[in-house]
Protein backbone atom coordinates (compact mmCIF):
# COMPACT_ATOMS: atom_id res chain seq x y z
CA UNK A 1 0.00 0.00 0.00
CA UNK A 2 1.43 3.37 -1.06
CA UNK A 3 1.71 6.50 1.08
CA UNK A 4 -1.38 8.13 -0.44
CA UNK A 5 -3.38 4.95 0.15
CA UNK A 6 -2.35 4.84 3.81
CA UNK A 7 -3.19 8.52 4.28
CA UNK A 8 -6.55 8.08 2.56
CA UNK A 9 -7.33 5.13 4.82
CA UNK A 10 -6.66 7.34 7.86
CA UNK A 11 -8.88 10.10 6.47
CA UNK A 12 -11.68 7.65 5.72
CA UNK A 13 -11.54 6.46 9.31
CA UNK A 14 -11.26 9.87 10.96
CA UNK A 15 -13.13 12.20 8.59
CA UNK A 16 -16.07 10.04 7.49
CA UNK A 17 -16.37 10.62 3.75
CA UNK A 18 -14.76 14.05 3.54
CA UNK A 19 -11.75 12.82 1.56
CA UNK A 20 -11.75 11.78 -2.12
CA UNK A 21 -9.03 10.17 -4.22
CA UNK A 22 -8.07 11.55 -7.64
CA UNK A 23 -10.66 14.35 -7.81
CA UNK A 24 -10.13 16.43 -11.01
CA UNK A 25 -8.96 19.89 -9.94
CA UNK A 26 -10.24 21.45 -13.17
CA UNK A 27 -13.64 21.51 -11.45
CA UNK A 28 -12.16 23.62 -8.64
CA UNK A 29 -10.34 26.30 -10.65
CA UNK A 30 -11.82 29.26 -12.51
CA UNK A 31 -9.72 28.43 -15.58
CA UNK A 32 -11.21 24.91 -15.66
CA UNK A 33 -7.94 23.10 -16.39
CA UNK A 34 -5.77 20.75 -14.36
CA UNK A 35 -5.33 17.10 -13.43
CA UNK A 36 -6.40 15.26 -10.26
CA UNK A 37 -5.49 15.73 -6.62
CA UNK A 38 -3.89 12.71 -4.99
CA UNK A 39 -6.30 13.33 -2.11
CA UNK A 40 -8.89 16.10 -1.96
CA UNK A 41 -10.16 16.69 1.57
CA UNK A 42 -12.67 19.10 3.07
CA UNK A 43 -11.97 20.28 6.62
CA UNK A 44 -15.04 21.68 8.38
CA UNK A 45 -13.37 22.61 11.67
CA UNK A 46 -10.06 23.54 13.22
CA UNK A 47 -9.75 20.04 14.68
CA UNK A 48 -10.16 18.51 11.22
CA UNK A 49 -7.61 20.92 9.77
CA UNK A 50 -5.21 19.96 12.58
CA UNK A 51 -5.67 16.26 11.75
CA UNK A 52 -5.03 16.78 8.04
CA UNK A 53 -1.94 18.94 8.54
CA UNK A 54 -0.45 16.59 11.11
CA UNK A 55 -1.08 13.63 8.81
CA UNK A 56 0.64 15.41 5.93
CA UNK A 57 3.63 16.13 8.16
CA UNK A 58 3.70 12.57 9.54
CA UNK A 59 3.81 11.06 6.05
CA UNK A 60 5.94 13.79 4.41
CA UNK A 61 3.28 14.63 1.85
CA UNK A 62 3.03 18.01 0.09
CA UNK A 63 -0.23 19.88 0.56
CA UNK A 64 -1.87 23.17 -0.16
CA UNK A 65 -5.11 24.94 0.63
CA UNK A 66 -7.29 25.67 -2.38
CA UNK A 67 -9.83 28.46 -2.15
CA UNK A 68 -12.03 29.26 -5.14
CA UNK A 69 -9.27 28.43 -7.62
CA UNK A 70 -8.74 31.86 -9.17
CA UNK A 71 -5.21 32.79 -10.25
CA UNK A 72 -4.27 29.10 -10.04
CA UNK A 73 -2.90 26.83 -12.75
CA UNK A 74 -2.83 23.13 -11.87
CA UNK A 75 -0.61 20.93 -14.05
CA UNK A 76 -2.17 18.39 -16.42
CA UNK A 77 -0.70 15.62 -14.25
CA UNK A 78 -2.37 17.09 -11.18
CA UNK A 79 -0.96 17.37 -7.68
CA UNK A 80 0.47 14.25 -6.04
CA UNK A 81 -0.34 15.26 -2.50
CA UNK A 82 -3.17 16.61 -0.34
CA UNK A 83 -5.44 19.42 -1.49
CA UNK A 84 -7.32 21.01 1.41
CA UNK A 85 -10.65 22.79 1.07
CA UNK A 86 -11.79 24.94 4.01
CA UNK A 87 -15.37 24.02 4.87
CA UNK A 88 -18.20 25.00 7.23
CA UNK A 89 -16.42 26.68 10.17
CA UNK A 90 -14.18 28.62 7.79
CA UNK A 91 -17.11 30.10 5.86
CA UNK A 92 -18.83 31.90 8.73
CA UNK A 93 -19.49 35.64 8.68
CA UNK A 94 -20.27 37.84 11.71
CA UNK A 95 -21.11 41.54 11.29
CA UNK A 96 -20.75 44.00 14.17
CA UNK A 97 -21.28 47.60 13.15
CA UNK A 98 -18.64 48.39 10.55
CA UNK A 99 -16.60 45.28 11.36
CA UNK A 100 -16.91 41.97 9.51
CA UNK A 101 -15.31 38.83 10.93
CA UNK A 102 -15.10 36.23 8.18
CA UNK A 103 -13.54 32.82 7.64
CA UNK A 104 -10.82 32.39 5.05
CA UNK A 105 -13.05 30.07 3.02
CA UNK A 106 -15.68 32.77 2.43
CA UNK A 107 -16.03 33.60 -1.25
CA UNK A 108 -15.22 37.23 -1.95
CA UNK A 109 -18.49 37.74 -3.89
CA UNK A 110 -20.43 36.55 -0.80
CA UNK A 111 -18.52 38.99 1.40
CA UNK A 112 -19.25 41.80 -1.04
CA UNK A 113 -22.97 41.02 -0.98
CA UNK A 114 -23.05 40.94 2.83
CA UNK A 115 -21.39 44.37 2.92
CA UNK A 116 -23.86 45.67 0.36
CA UNK A 117 -26.94 44.46 2.26
CA UNK A 118 -25.63 45.94 5.53
CA UNK A 119 -24.82 49.30 3.90
CA UNK A 120 -21.07 48.94 4.54
CA UNK A 121 -18.84 50.91 2.21
CA UNK A 122 -15.29 49.99 1.22
CA UNK A 123 -15.53 46.64 -0.60
CA UNK A 124 -16.97 47.82 -3.90
CA UNK A 125 -13.59 47.35 -5.58
CA UNK A 126 -13.90 43.59 -4.99
CA UNK A 127 -17.18 43.14 -6.85
CA UNK A 128 -16.65 40.46 -9.49
CA UNK A 129 -13.36 39.16 -8.03
CA UNK A 130 -14.00 35.39 -7.81
CA UNK A 131 -11.51 34.22 -5.16
CA UNK A 132 -11.80 33.36 -1.46
CA UNK A 133 -10.97 35.78 1.34
CA UNK A 134 -7.89 33.74 2.26
CA UNK A 135 -6.53 33.83 -1.27
CA UNK A 136 -7.33 37.53 -1.58
CA UNK A 137 -5.31 38.25 1.56
CA UNK A 138 -2.29 36.22 0.43
CA UNK A 139 -2.01 38.11 -2.88
CA UNK A 140 -3.54 41.39 -1.66
CA UNK A 141 -6.21 41.22 -4.34
CA UNK A 142 -7.59 44.48 -5.57
CA UNK A 143 -8.89 46.66 -8.37
CA UNK A 144 -9.58 50.31 -9.13
CA UNK A 145 -6.66 51.46 -6.94
CA UNK A 146 -8.01 49.67 -3.85
CA UNK A 147 -6.94 46.37 -2.26
CA UNK A 148 -8.09 44.03 0.49
CA UNK A 149 -5.11 45.23 2.53
CA UNK A 150 -6.75 48.66 2.77
CA UNK A 151 -9.65 47.31 4.83
CA UNK A 152 -8.23 44.39 6.81
CA UNK A 153 -7.64 44.92 10.53
CA UNK A 154 -6.64 41.47 11.78
CA UNK A 155 -5.69 38.11 10.29
CA UNK A 156 -5.64 34.79 12.15
CA UNK A 157 -3.18 32.16 10.93
CA UNK A 158 -2.99 28.50 11.91
CA UNK A 159 0.68 27.55 12.25
CA UNK A 160 2.44 24.26 11.62
CA UNK A 161 2.96 23.78 15.36
CA UNK A 162 -0.85 23.86 15.75
CA UNK A 163 -1.15 27.34 17.20
CA UNK A 164 -3.48 30.18 16.25
CA UNK A 165 -1.51 33.35 15.64
CA UNK A 166 -3.36 36.66 15.47
CA UNK A 167 -1.71 39.38 13.39
CA UNK A 168 -2.80 43.01 13.58
CA UNK A 169 -2.76 45.11 10.41
CA UNK A 170 0.38 46.89 11.65
CA UNK A 171 2.23 43.54 11.62
CA UNK A 172 1.41 42.78 7.96
CA UNK A 173 3.08 44.39 4.97
CA UNK A 174 0.75 44.50 1.98
CA UNK A 175 2.27 45.26 -1.41
CA UNK A 176 1.20 45.07 -5.03
CA UNK A 177 -0.25 41.55 -5.36
CA UNK A 178 1.73 40.43 -2.33
CA UNK A 179 1.67 40.26 1.44
CA UNK A 180 4.03 39.34 4.26
CA UNK A 181 1.60 36.81 5.73
CA UNK A 182 3.69 33.83 6.91
CA UNK A 183 4.20 31.08 4.35
CA UNK A 184 4.44 28.43 7.08
CA UNK A 185 0.82 28.81 8.12
CA UNK A 186 -2.74 28.81 6.83
CA UNK A 187 -5.06 31.79 7.02
CA UNK A 188 -8.25 30.78 8.81
CA UNK A 189 -10.00 34.08 9.56
CA UNK A 190 -9.84 37.85 9.15
CA UNK A 191 -11.51 40.98 10.44
CA UNK A 192 -12.15 43.83 8.04
CA UNK A 193 -13.31 47.37 8.85
CA UNK A 194 -15.75 49.16 6.56
CA UNK A 195 -17.68 52.42 6.78
CA UNK A 196 -21.37 52.44 7.66
CA UNK A 197 -23.28 54.16 4.89
CA UNK A 198 -26.59 54.23 3.03
CA UNK A 199 -27.34 50.75 1.56
CA UNK A 200 -28.64 52.26 -1.69
CA UNK A 201 -25.45 54.27 -2.17
CA UNK A 202 -23.31 51.20 -1.49
CA UNK A 203 -25.36 49.11 -3.92
CA UNK A 204 -25.13 51.84 -6.56
CA UNK A 205 -21.34 52.01 -6.34
CA UNK A 206 -21.04 48.21 -6.56
CA UNK A 207 -23.39 48.08 -9.54
CA UNK A 208 -21.40 50.79 -11.33
CA UNK A 209 -18.11 48.93 -10.87
CA UNK A 210 -19.65 45.59 -11.82
CA UNK A 211 -21.00 47.07 -15.07
CA UNK A 212 -17.52 48.39 -15.78
CA UNK A 213 -16.02 44.96 -15.12
CA UNK A 214 -18.56 43.29 -17.44
CA UNK A 215 -17.81 45.84 -20.14
CA UNK A 216 -14.03 45.45 -20.00
CA UNK A 217 -13.38 41.84 -18.93
CA UNK A 218 -14.28 38.42 -20.41
CA UNK A 219 -16.60 37.25 -17.64
CA UNK A 220 -18.43 34.85 -19.98
CA UNK A 221 -15.48 32.46 -20.32
CA UNK A 222 -13.37 30.49 -17.81
CA UNK A 223 -10.28 32.52 -16.94
CA UNK A 224 -7.69 32.94 -14.24
CA UNK A 225 -8.20 36.69 -14.01
CA UNK A 226 -5.26 38.96 -14.77
CA UNK A 227 -2.28 36.76 -15.54
CA UNK A 228 0.57 39.28 -15.44
CA UNK A 229 1.36 41.97 -12.89
CA UNK A 230 1.40 45.54 -14.16
CA UNK A 231 4.99 46.85 -14.39
CA UNK A 232 5.54 50.10 -12.43
CA UNK A 233 3.71 52.93 -14.19
CA UNK A 234 2.52 50.67 -17.03
CA UNK A 235 -0.33 48.30 -17.87
CA UNK A 236 0.42 44.69 -18.79
CA UNK A 237 -2.67 44.47 -21.02
CA UNK A 238 -1.60 47.50 -23.05
CA UNK A 239 1.91 46.11 -23.53
CA UNK A 240 0.52 42.74 -24.64
CA UNK A 241 -1.82 44.41 -27.11
CA UNK A 242 0.93 46.65 -28.50
CA UNK A 243 3.13 43.64 -29.39
CA UNK A 244 0.23 41.99 -31.24
CA UNK A 245 -0.64 39.22 -28.80
CA UNK A 246 -4.29 40.09 -28.19
CA UNK A 247 -6.36 37.12 -29.37
CA UNK A 248 -3.29 34.85 -29.65
CA UNK A 249 -4.12 31.16 -29.12
CA UNK A 250 -2.33 27.97 -28.18
CA UNK A 251 -4.83 25.14 -28.44
CA UNK A 252 -7.94 26.36 -26.64
CA UNK A 253 -6.01 28.80 -24.46
CA UNK A 254 -6.44 32.35 -25.71
CA UNK A 255 -5.34 35.86 -24.78
CA UNK A 256 -8.75 37.49 -24.47
CA UNK A 257 -10.02 39.65 -27.31
CA UNK A 258 -11.70 41.82 -24.68
CA UNK A 259 -8.83 42.38 -22.24
CA UNK A 260 -5.28 41.43 -23.24
CA UNK A 261 -4.17 40.66 -19.68
CA UNK A 262 -6.84 37.96 -19.33
CA UNK A 263 -6.21 34.42 -20.52
CA UNK A 264 -9.38 32.44 -21.26
CA UNK A 265 -10.25 28.80 -21.87
CA UNK A 266 -12.24 28.44 -25.08
CA UNK A 267 -13.33 24.96 -24.07
CA UNK A 268 -10.62 22.31 -23.90
CA UNK A 269 -7.41 24.11 -22.97
CA UNK A 270 -4.72 22.17 -21.12
CA UNK A 271 -2.35 23.50 -18.50
CA UNK A 272 0.51 23.08 -20.97
CA UNK A 273 -1.44 25.14 -23.52
CA UNK A 274 -1.82 27.89 -20.93
CA UNK A 275 1.86 27.90 -19.95
CA UNK A 276 3.02 27.80 -23.56
CA UNK A 277 0.83 30.82 -24.30
CA UNK A 278 2.04 32.71 -21.24
CA UNK A 279 5.66 32.12 -22.21
CA UNK A 280 5.00 33.22 -25.81
CA UNK A 281 3.43 36.46 -24.58
CA UNK A 282 6.23 37.04 -22.10
CA UNK A 283 8.85 36.53 -24.83
CA UNK A 284 7.04 38.84 -27.27
CA UNK A 285 6.75 41.64 -24.73
CA UNK A 286 10.39 41.29 -23.76
CA UNK A 287 11.46 41.26 -27.41
CA UNK A 288 9.31 44.25 -28.33
CA UNK A 289 9.44 46.32 -25.14
CA UNK A 290 12.44 45.11 -23.17
CA UNK A 291 10.17 44.35 -20.20
CA UNK A 292 9.77 40.99 -18.45
CA UNK A 293 6.15 40.60 -17.39
CA UNK A 294 5.87 38.83 -14.05
CA UNK A 295 3.10 36.20 -13.88
CA UNK A 296 0.42 36.61 -11.20
CA UNK A 297 -0.81 33.06 -11.62
CA UNK A 298 0.31 30.41 -9.11
CA UNK A 299 1.58 27.10 -10.49
CA UNK A 300 0.52 23.93 -8.68
CA UNK A 301 2.11 20.58 -9.50
CA UNK A 302 4.94 19.70 -11.87
CA UNK A 303 5.41 21.31 -15.29
CA UNK A 304 7.96 20.82 -18.09
CA UNK A 305 10.81 23.23 -17.21
CA UNK A 306 10.93 24.49 -20.79
CA UNK A 307 7.36 25.85 -20.46
CA UNK A 308 7.75 27.75 -17.22
CA UNK A 309 7.74 31.54 -17.69
CA UNK A 310 10.39 33.66 -16.06
CA UNK A 311 9.52 34.99 -12.62
CA UNK A 312 6.78 32.40 -12.18
CA UNK A 313 4.60 32.37 -9.08
CA UNK A 314 4.24 29.28 -6.90
CA UNK A 315 7.89 28.29 -6.40
CA UNK A 316 6.81 26.08 -3.51
CA UNK A 317 3.41 24.42 -3.27
CA UNK A 318 3.97 22.38 -0.12
CA UNK A 319 2.38 25.01 2.10
CA UNK A 320 0.54 27.16 -0.39
CA UNK A 321 -2.59 29.17 0.28
CA UNK A 322 -4.12 29.98 -3.05
CA UNK A 323 -7.21 31.70 -4.31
Amino acid sequence: MGVLDRVFTRFERELKGKAVRDRPLAKHTTLRVGGPAGIFVTTDSLNELRLVLQTALDFGLPYFVLGKGSNVLVSDEGFDGIVIELGIDFRKIVVDGGYIQAGAGVALPVLVQVACKRGLEGLAFAVGIPGSLGGALVMNAGAYRRTIGDVVRKVTVYTLDHQLRSLDRSEIAFGYRSSSLPADGIIVEAVIKLRESDPDCVAGEMEKLFRKRKRTQPLNLPSAGSVFKNPPGLFAGKLIEEVGCKGLCVGDAQISQKHANFLVNLGNATANDVLTLLKKVQDEVYSGKGIILEPEITLVGEFPPSLIPRGRAGEDCEVDRVG
